[in-house]
């Protein structure tokens, strides 16, 4: 074989110890079964020319251009491994016509695909942030953004299961968005609003876009500016975009975002942009699922009470909502709950989740029922929950949602 040497093959060798990836694509087919063939002919080849089976890795890739002419990794790879039959090849990228930037992220991809098939998540460990899903939220959806990866899980019983994973691009300027034009991709807990075809959108956004709700109320409280934040596909001359390429979107190709598109439920499917999830296994995870119910329950029993101050002892002194800052919401139910002859509050469709990139903080979304002896009301209730100084977990925030 011909003297060669690429520059992703160092990066490979540093980052793969005694991994096999068929043996690991093995494991990951048992986690979910959505289609994946061809990132796993991509990281078969990757593998295979960390072995410097070169020869080997040939067909794969091309194969894989075949298929999908449009994966520019794929090509170029492809293009180093013919020339490295031919002559040496010093660096990652022998195209004279492909700009230097260009390559650059090209590897970033490289890299990232890559490390996601080195350590994939196994199946007794869960996203922190998913505490509860409500029984009408069908799907999560959770992105690293540290690791340019979507995971979609299923509400099984209650119980979030991981159904598929996807490479994803974030913002050019990485994560924690604060003001508009920053091109970063939010930090938090978002659910999708809507559904936009792609018959309705420029060719850049590919085959369709979910909006997500950022700003939420967390946001606007914090002064973030912005807005169009959407998970969405790619142009059509364009398979897959760099790990950090948006403007502050989330984008998959348009095969993956067609994947998912029938699990997104819009007004109901959560979105949570995080900068590294929080593993925990299924026992820790069941353990706090329990906590953190038990705040709200007993938020709602004191209440029912009508003892005002055992109500208000649920609220932080950063409170606002519904119009209230603390002060003027404390001196409201002081006056109002004693009038009444009995309070009875129902809630249903609660789901929580963990806010990433906070200290301690938890978003709360419920079906409240009102009755009291001279009102009823329903609506949709949303709640921001945050541990205090004190270690207790009180409301700072409560309001209806549109």
């Amino acid at each position: 074989m011909r003297s060669f040497r690429l520059i992703f093959i160092c990066l490979l060798i540093i980052l793969a110890g005694p991994v096999n990836a068929g043996e690991m694509l093995g494991r990951k087919a048992s986690i979910h079964n959505l289609d994946h063939g061809h990132e796993t002919l991509l990281v078969s080849a990757m593998e295979k020319i960390r072995r410097g089976e070169t020869q080997a890795a040939l067909p794969l890739l091309e194969k894989l251009v075949s298929v999908n002419p449009k994966f520019k990794l794929a090509q170029l790879m492809y293009a180093d491994l013919l020339l490295s039959q031919s002559r040496a090849i010093k660096d990652f990228g022998n195209m004279s016509s492909a700009p230097y930037q260009q390559i650059v992220s090209l590897r970033e991809e490289a890299q990232a695909r890559w490390r996601h098939h080195l350590t994939p998540p196994t199946q007794n460990k869960l996203p922190s942030s998913l505490v509860k899903l409500s029984s009408q939220q069908q799907h999560a959806i959770v992105v690293d953004m540290n690791t340019s990866r979507l995971y979609l899980y299923k509400n099984h019983k209650g119980e979030p299961r991981l159904i598929g994973d996807f490479y994803a691009t974030i913002g050019k300027k990485g994560s924690g968005k604060y003001v508009e034009g920053d091109q970063k991709t939010p930090v938090g807990v978002y659910f999708v609003t809507s559904f936009i075809e792609s018959d309705d959108l420029p060719d850049l956004y590919g085959d369709g876009a979910f909006p997500i709700d950022y700003p939420n109320a967390w946001d606007q409280r914090h002064g973030r500016t912005g807005y169009g934040i959407w998970l969405h596909g790619t142009p059509s001359a364009t398979f897959s975009r760099p790990p950090r390429d948006s403007d502050g979107c989330v984008i998959v190709s348009n095969k993956d975002l067609n994947t998912i598109s029938p699990f997104i439920q819009t007004g109901l499917t959560p979105v949570i942009l995080a900068d590294n999830i929080n593993w925990v296994s299924t026992k820790e995870w069941k353990s706090r699922q329990s906590k953190f119910d038990k705040y709200v329950e007993q938020w709602r029993k004191d209440w029912e009470s009508r003892d005002a101050d055992l109500y208000l002892s649920h609220y932080s002194r950063k409170y606002s909502g519904l119009g209230k800052d603390y002060d003027s919401w404390v001196a409201y139910k002081r006056r109002v709950n004693p009038t009444k002859r009995f309070i009875k509050i129902g809630i249903s469709e609660k789901s929580i989740f963990l806010y990433p990139g906070e200290e301690a903080l938890m978003v709360v979304t419920f079906k409240q029922n009102y009755v009291s002896d001279n009102i009823e009301r329903r609506f949709v209730k949303r709640q921001y929950w945050q541990m205090d100084k004190d270690g207790e977990w009180r409301i700072v925030y409560e309001g209806s949602v549109t």
